[in-house]
């Protein structure tokens, strides 16, 4: 019997590597970690090049490089099949691209606290250091986000270690249990609302979120039988992480970092909340014939595939696919063709979102066209789309 040849798995090239096309995207990963890695360089750049624009180096890639790059590489497209789930789930070279973000990250932060102690440098170069370290702490909080939605315990240590930077450690708590349960809905702080601007926004996702993980915890704790002052209180652990991480760098470089610490900090927090803007904006579940709330769809997160975004920021653009099903690991996430879509990356929608007007021309009627129309299926601010001509900005 003429025994039939084994079919070789179709393989892509990307650069000088060939990979299979369970990730062709494999290789790239590594690039995640140019976040951190850049935060390294900016002394040695302004000291090669003169130039102490370097100082800046994390505003101008996020904000300037990378919505670039998307524009000119375009769209991803590539979704991992079923049948190499399981396989690439369990690949530990995908989780260690996210463990090294961490040692990196407080390295670079470790410099810069022993730049901004010396006497070296102008405040407004300092000023960008802080700025560059701050994007830093908000990149750091997607690798939090990554690490926190794990069942390994280590995986949850990291993801409270990565918060301590920003100081935003509640997030681990208030992600996890609330913002997954409530979002695309009125009761979801972190959920933008139709005609809320970013800068409405902000203060009431900041202190809707802070207010909802104390809650949350207070909750979890008393189920338990334990008190609010325990061991095993997450918020508590995290802040925890925060004052040994700023103590120990305000013993070693003196209290003349604590402004710069606090910038960076707000930096951090301010980018991760514009994500969080992004993500949502406007956007509603439907409701159950029983009035409840229906399970999270792809329908209910705008999406994002491009491609340079997607590396940058572990999938987190795939952001439908997360939000239906939370416990997939980055690399397996998929774009939904039944989401939203936004025009342009994540990196370019941050830059539209801080300018309203600019971001109510791209997005509402973006938003209007899911719900053909029906502005009612929308998660709205009622005294904003009533008044005359704002429905069809």
């Amino acid at each position: 019997m003429k025994m039939s040849k084994r079919v070789p798995r179709p393989r892509h090239l990307l650069g000088r590597y060939v990979v299979p096309t369970a990730d062709p995207k494999r290789f790239l990963w590594a690039f995640g970690l140019l976040a951190p890695i850049c935060a390294l360089l900016p002394s040695q750049l302004v000291m090669r090049t003169g130039s102490t624009i370097f100082w800046w180096i994390e505003p101008i890639i996020v904000l300037f490089a990378i919505p670039v790059l998307d524009r000119l590489v375009g769209e991803d497209g590539h979704n991992a099949s079923d049948e190499d789930y399981e396989k690439l789930s369990a690949n530990r070279f995908y989780r260690w691209c996210t463990y090294l973000f961490l040692p990196v990250q407080v390295a670079a932060l470790v410099i810069a606290c022993s730049l901004w102690t010396g006497s070296d440098l102008r405040f407004v170069d300092k000023l960008g250091l802080a700025v560059t370290v701050g994007f830093l702490a908000g990149i750091g909080i997607n690798a939090a986000h990554e690490l926190g939605h794990r069942v390994e315990r280590l995986e949850r240590w990291l993801a409270k270690a990565a918060l301590a930077q920003s100081g935003y450690g509640h997030f681990y708590v208030e992600h996890n249990r609330g913002h997954h349960a409530r979002v695309a809905t009125p009761q979801d702080p972190a959920s933008a609302r139709f005609g809320e601007s970013l800068w409405e926004f902000l203060p009431r996702s900041v202190i809707g979120g802070f207010r909802s993980a104390l809650e949350l915890e207070q909750e979890r704790l008393q189920r338990q039988g334990r008190s609010w002052w325990n061991p095993r209180n997450n918020i508590l652990q995290s802040w925890a992480m925060t004052l040994v991480l700023f103590g120990g760098l305000v013993a070693v470089f003196g209290p003349g970092i604590l402004p710069y610490l606090a910038v960076q900090a707000v930096i951090g927090v301010w980018l991760l909340e514009t994500v969080n803007y992004v993500e949502h904006y406007g956007l509603l579940r439907s409701r159950l014939p029983n009035g409840r709330w229906a399970r999270c769809s792809p329908a209910d997160s705008w999406n994002s595939d491009r491609l340079v975004t997607n590396i940058f920021l572990f999938h987190l653009q795939r952001h439908s696919d997360h939000h239906a099903n939370p416990a997939r690991r980055y690399q397996t996430l998929r774009t939904a063709s039944e989401a939203p879509q936004l025009p342009a990356g994540y990196a370019t929608m941050i830059v539209v979102a801080s300018v309203p007007a600019l971001w109510r021309r791209t997005m509402d009627h973006r938003v209007l066209a899911h719900y053909d129309g029906d502005l009612t299926r929308a998660n709205t601010m009622p005294d904003r789309v009533q008044r005359p001509g704002r429905e069809s900005t």
